[in-house]
């Protein structure tokens, strides 16, 4: 398959970057992988002409995005029976130092998919509650403790196909006007990235304790690159 032929959402006025659209990308392969180095996102919809935006988890599957929470979470409801949505994520990967401080800016991989949000339910929503545990920690979910009647009960889980979706990234060094360039302010990229700390065990847990779905969270470990690597192989064209 060529690189022109690769799946790609449509571009919109929706979606389509209005301001340096050189960072801009549509394809499947860019927005997914930002999508899947990344568990917390943000959900914004309107309640009554009120915009809000929630952090929750997300998973991904295929073309799909799904969220959970309290069965009493007001943004659930208010979800449940179908309304348009914007989820957006981003990594903050460097902090750019100009000489100018117009000049300075970040590093960072981001992402914004719009769809219509609608409720999981019966089987479908206790394969999605499996299927987040198993996105982010493979093989543990087969130890832990079933899901009982009233944990499904008490939990929601929304979905949503992804109609349109955009990624932007900047991955570069600080761009100094000429005219600047003989200030002795400091310049360049101060790298960021977040990293795994040391396990903190519950005082209950076996001598010999089971890390099994932890293999990759050792600490020193960057978060994006693990939870990218947990990922199952996608068979979606």
């Amino acid at each position: 398959m060529t690189e022109s032929a690769a799946p790609a959402y449509p571009v919109t006025a929706r979606n389509r970057l209005k301001r340096r659209y050189d960072r801009g990308r549509y394809d499947h392969a860019s927005v997914h992988a930002i999508l899947d180095s990344g568990m917390l996102c943000h959900v914004a919809y309107c309640i009554d002409a009120q915009p809000y935006a929630t952090p929750t988890l997300y998973w991904r599957e295929g073309t799909r995005l799904f969220w959970h929470g309290s069965s009493a979470s007001r943004m659930l409801r208010a979800q449940e029976g179908g309304i348009p949505v914007c989820l957006t994520m981003a990594h903050l990967d460097g902090l750019v130092m100009a000489r100018t401080g117009f000049n300075h800016s970040a590093n960072y991989r981001s992402v914004m998919c719009f769809g219509q949000a609608h409720l999981i339910e019966g089987d479908a929503k206790v394969a999605a509650l499996h299927a987040m545990i198993e996105r982010f920690y493979p093989g543990r979910d087969a130890g832990l403790r079933p899901f009982s009647i009233q944990d499904i009960k008490a939990t929601t889980v929304i979905g949503m196909e992804i109609e349109e979706a955009s990624a932007k990234i900047r991955a570069a060094g600080n761009l100094d006007e000429p005219e600047d360039m003989d200030n002795p302010s400091w310049a360049g990229v101060i790298p960021v990235a977040t990293v795994i700390g040391a396990a903190q065990p519950c005082q209950n847990n076996p001598v010999q304790p089971i890390f099994a779905g932890l293999e990759g969270y050792l600490a020193g470990a960057q978060l994006d690159a693990v939870i990218s690597a947990a990922r199952p192989v996608d068979h979606q064209p």
